[in-house]
């Protein structure tokens, strides 16, 4: 059998694994990762690990007062799971509420609108589900460079020292955990996070039960409360990860699966159903026609997730009807092959906010 030959035009080398592989955006996440499947853990083992390191080296955009949403492939029954770990609101924020505190909608960056951290019990969960180690097996790296300290890269200084991330921890009397000296860290400094550490430790110890009461579960209410937030410990102590049915579509005889909503996913299969139209494929890589119609199905896609996607136990989300292949072609047709469209319906313009992804596959095809 002649070898397969890839036309890669680069100098740097295709990364090729026989016993797994991590994709991350900060090495030392990565490589935490890897230590774990050395050690004998699995992917959902190894994709924890990582993504507890980049709550320290990534603090601006992922944290354990976020959320975590989770695919997992089981390579011995074939079947995709997904994990969706966020948070509810709490239970006494209504309407009546917000505007009590003299707001007309919800305030982007309020206590208000802050929703019961969904991450570390989606963590617990997708280990009791399908992972092998335990979370004190799989935090350890992530103490270590919260507590002994790390080198800040360049794009996570950059978004350390912008302007909204500044303003946003300097508004808060908590900001020199995350400031040192009262200053956001430059590229290349050496950042101990001594808090996080701590809490990593208690979870790692108490598990998610040590997130959700006691200590942590104490300071989170009490911070809230102290700017106008009205989350209780009964919502903290209340919350469960669900497990729900992928979505998925085809495109061009291979089928591509997300988390649904209120997951983000189904953006990312809009656009591939729009883009599926055009002969990508007969367009150079980096050609500004091939450019343009991928910017364009995904501001498509955009526009109809900002519009749709909601926590379908309250608003229900038609699916179907938008992964429909023809309601895909009514809206490639919007697109122009020579001009960017104005702002297409559903498509207002939110403040952007960043998260982090990773992908990890182990040595025995699972993947995370």
């Amino acid at each position: 059998m002649q070898p397969t030959v890839f036309e890669f035009d680069s100098r740097r080398s295709m990364v090729l694994a026989r016993r797994g592989m991590v994709a991350a955006s900060n090495p030392l996440a990565a490589q935490a990762g890897l230590d774990v499947l050395k050690r004998g853990g699995n992917a959902a083992d190894a994709a924890i690990a990582t993504a507890a390191v980049l709550n320290v080296t990534a603090p601006a955009s992922t944290g354990i007062g976020g959320d975590c949403f989770a695919l997992y492939y089981d390579a011995a029954t074939g079947q995709v799971s997904a994990l969706n770990g966020s948070g509810r609101a709490p239970a006494a924020l209504t309407i009546d509420t917000v505007r009590a505190q003299g707001h007309a909608t919800m305030p982007l960056r309020s206590a208000l609108a802050v929703t019961v951290p969904g991450a570390v019990r989606g963590w617990s969960d997708l280990l009791a589900r399908h992972g092998r180690l335990t979370l004190g097996d799989v935090l350890t790296d992530a103490i270590y460079y919260a507590r002994e300290g790390y080198p800040v890269s360049p794009v996570f200084g950059t978004a350390w020292n912008s302007a909204a991330t500044v303003e946003l921890l300097e508004s808060s009397r908590y900001a020199g955990d995350y400031l040192p000296d009262h200053k956001p860290p430059q590229v290349g400094q050496i950042v101990r996070l001594p808090g996080l550490a701590n809490s990593l430790q208690a979870i790692a110890e108490g598990g998610a039960e040590a997130f959700y009461t006691g200590p942590i579960a104490d300071a989170i209410v009490r911070t809230l409360a102290e700017y106008g937030g009205v989350m209780t410990h009964n919502d903290l102590a209340a919350h469960v990860s669900t497990w729900d049915t992928p979505i998925a579509t085809n495109y061009r005889d291979v089928t591509v699966i997300e988390c649904p909503p209120n997951g983000q996913g189904l953006a990312a299969l809009l656009a591939l159903n729009i883009a599926e139209g055009f002969d990508l494929a007969a367009l150079p890589w980096d050609s500004p026609e091939r450019l343009h119609l991928m910017i364009e199905s995904m501001r498509l896609a955009f526009a109809d997730a900002r519009h749709y996607i909601a926590d379908p136990a309250v608003q229900p989300v038609p699916i179907g009807g938008l992964l429909d292949k023809n309601y895909a072609a009514q809206r490639r047709a919007m697109i122009s092959p020579d001009r960017a469209m104005t702002p297409p319906t559903f498509g207002a313009p939110l403040p952007s906010s960043n998260t982090v992804y990773l992908s990890v596959i182990d040595g025995e095809g699972n993947a995370c």
